[in-house]
């Protein structure tokens, strides 16, 4: 059973970070693309940043691109999402998503085969 749990959310001020981490259990890690997708209430989920399996090869969203980076730790299954210069349009609920396509790292949510519950980010004025 594949299972992605998401953690590292919280409320941060305007100006701040935060690194989301993203676990997943029962799939060969490293033989999945991980995209990072975040969502706001009656909008549909907007691409954040990707990696292919291997890790080499990282893409980030035009809305975020220079303030946020995803990476990945093979060895501990897990792909992160560093965040700084974060504002308040940033505030979401951001998930994680697995691809089996291993070179995928695609922009659309709909690639992806599974995904984790969700951690809030809330960025305060």
């Amino acid at each position: 059973q594949v299972q992605l749990v998401e953690s590292g959310g919280g409320v941060v001020q305007s100006g701040g970070s935060l690194i989301l981490s993203c676990k997943a259990s029962g799939l060969k890690f490293d033989d999945y693309a991980m995209g990072w997708f975040r969502q706001t209430p009656g909008k549909e989920r907007e691409f954040v940043g990707a990696t292919n399996g291997g890790g080499g090869i990282t893409y980030s969203g035009d809305s975020v691109k220079g303030r946020f980076t995803v990476s990945r730790d093979n060895a501990k299954n897990t792909v992160y999402l560093f965040m700084i210069t974060l504002y308040p349009e940033d505030t979401a609920v951001y998930f994680c998503g697995a691809d089996r396509r291993r070179g995928g790292a695609s922009i659309d949510a709909r690639q992806y085969d599974y995904w984790g519950q969700g951690t809030q980010v809330t960025v305060s004025s």
